[in-house]
């Protein structure tokens, strides 16, 4: 069985410290859950489960916060996941998966991410005082454990992505973004919009401060928060609803985690193989702009067909909410695809990428 996705929203993209930063986490996810629900005819009474992914909280079951904050019946549990930027596709597939089992008919997944109100870190040690971090280890091996921008920054010298390239495609994210309708936004604390797509012009980038190598500040998607769902169910299901995709394949794997940006290339491959697809025959593709070299690596490693990228516009025009990004990026899929398969792939820390096909 083919699980179907049936209906998915998502709030605009804001930047951190922005019109969300007031928000707590239910209260940014809870009311696109409510309207993708109410896109899918789907009454709060007929969920079985809701799965979220956040990366920067802490802890806690943020999932049954989201459910009761959403009107969900208590009998809901919520279950979170971390996997940080590869979450939100994550939990579309452990959602399809639940209802591939018969363990549940209505799933709701997606992730929410609040930059602004993430709790401040402090590691301890045995006789020594508290120290505040930014980011935990992702892999045992420090050596192996890459800056995320240093590690786009060498992997950009390593397959010649220079700068020109990267901040051309820096501009066309902007531009794009710029022109495009989502009517995939719910409005939320008066934003309809994400707030960060600009006029980047190439005068603009060659002055943006260079991160590390040819990377900058207009080639590095920026902190951002916001939240994303779609409704999972059976064919039996779906057929009452207005609108339905077929989830055709998705994956999860492992890579090198010393070069996390290469990291959705075996999973890009393995959906395509398991929905018996090529590359060309893609109509859409959603990929993760965490940074333009590492989007462009995974472009050039999969023969992927670039005029079919991000024609929204990516999360260097919107910014990363790192649990929510790869739900956003299925809910622009949902939107935008017409007849053809839509392929939507994001990497994460550690070395993990993941990657799923819908099917109009």
């Amino acid at each position: 069985m083919q699980p179907r996705l049936i209906a998915a929203r998502r709030s605009a993209v804001i930047p951190r410290g922005g019109a969300f930063a007031t928000l707590a986490l239910h209260d940014l996810a809870a009311p696109v859950i409510g309207a993708a629900l109410a896109d899918a005819g789907i009454q709060p009474a007929e969920v079985d489960e809701l799965i979220l992914s956040n990366a920067l909280g802490a802890g806690g079951n943020p999932a049954r916060l989201a459910a009761l904050a959403a009107g969900l019946p208590e009998r809901v549990a919520g279950l979170s996941i971390d996997r940080q930027c590869a979450g939100g596709l994550d939990a579309i597939r452990l959602a399809a998966a639940m209802v591939a089992a018969g363990q549940a008919e209505v799933v709701v997944a997606g992730g929410a991410e609040s930059w602004s109100r993430r709790p401040l870190r402090l590691a301890q040690a045995p006789g020594q005082p508290p120290t505040p971090y930014e980011a935990p280890p992702f892999t045992p091996w420090p050596d192996r454990d890459p800056d995320m921008t240093e590690a786009a920054a060498r992997l950009a010298d390593r397959l010649g992505i220079d700068r020109a390239r990267q901040d051309a495609f820096a501009i066309r994210s902007h531009t794009l973004a710029r022109a495009a309708h989502h009517p995939e936004i719910v409005p939320l604390s008066g934003q309809g919009r994400d707030a960060f797509a600009r006029d980047l012009s190439p005068r603009l980038a060659a002055r943006a401060p260079v991160l590390a190598g040819s990377v900058t500040g207009a080639t590095t998607a920026v902190a951002a928060d916001a939240a994303a769902f779609v409704v999972v169910t059976t064919p039996a299901r779906a057929a009452r609803a207005p609108r339905a995709l077929r989830l055709l394949a998705a994956a999860t794997l492992g890579a090198a985690p010393d070069e996390p940006g290469r990291s959705p290339v075996p999973a890009i491959r393995a959906v395509l193989g398991a929905a018996g697809l090529s590359a060309g025959d893609l109509e859409r593709v959603e990929l993760m702009e965490a940074y333009a070299a590492q989007a462009l690596a995974c472009i050039d490693a999969c023969a992927l067909p670039a005029e079919r990228v991000n024609l929204g516009g990516g999360a260097l025009a919107r910014g990363h909410p790192i649990g929510a990004s790869g739900a956003i990026l299925a809910a622009r899929l949902f939107h935008d695809l017409d007849h053809g398969p839509g392929l939507a792939a994001i990497a994460a820390a550690g070395g993990v990428g993941a990657a799923l096909i819908l099917q109009r």
